[in-house]
């Protein structure tokens, strides 16, 4: 066998997949994991820092991509349609993730552990959000609210997606996310909400 495989990472993320789904995350180590893909520890660790990281390898680029997508569209948007804009060119680039998304909802819906891992990316997510819409000239209180519901539309729309992922994209996902909040809101009347 060589000593170099070119899909050494993919057989190791396939074999930790596949164990996590047959018998839960908490109950499978790294040496099956290697055991399984035909490979060795040291090969893992070229890889992966652990068996969490198999799961959320590359989760690390999702805040700077959004807040580089925010900070670069077109400034005649208003905040929140750069968010949207945003969200819907990130996961445009997620379309081939599909099979691979919907395993990992299913290990991380398993795992106490994972979800709070999966909540501290998202947070981050929402700050470097935050971050990129107040250096559009958002104000504080503004940019932290849209990016908390960016975010919001964003997890809504992901999970749309793996839920049927053969349906249509997680950009159209993303879109129909924001309409239904959009109908949601409605018109509303502020001058009828009660006052303390």
């Amino acid at each position: 066998m060589p000593r170099w495989d070119p899909r050494a990472e993919d057989r190791l993320r396939e074999a930790a997949l596949e164990l996590f789904l047959e018998r839960g995350y908490e109950n499978v180590t790294v040496a099956e994991i290697t055991e399984r893909a035909g490979l060795t520890r040291r090969t893992f660790s070229r890889y992966f820092t652990d068996k969490r990281d198999v799961l959320f390898a590359g989760s690390d680029q999702l805040p700077v991509a959004l807040a580089h997508s925010v900070r670069h569209a077109d400034d005649a948007l208003s905040p929140f349609e750069a968010l949207l804009t945003a969200l819907v060119d990130v996961a445009g680039g997620l379309t081939d993730q599909a099979p691979l998304a919907v395993q990992r909802r299913a290990v991380v819906r398993a795992s106490p552990e994972l979800q709070e891992r999966g909540r501290t990316k998202f947070a981050a997510a929402t700050e470097a959000v935050a971050d990129a819409l107040r250096d559009r000239g958002t104000t504080e209180s503004e940019a932290t609210l849209l990016a908390q519901v960016g975010i919001a539309v964003f997890r809504t729309a992901f999970e749309y997606w793996t839920d049927r992922p053969d349906d249509i994209g997680l950009p159209a996902r993303i879109r129909e996310a924001a309409a239904e909040l959009a109908a949601g809101l409605g018109a509303v009347d502020f001058a009828a909400l009660p006052r303390p």
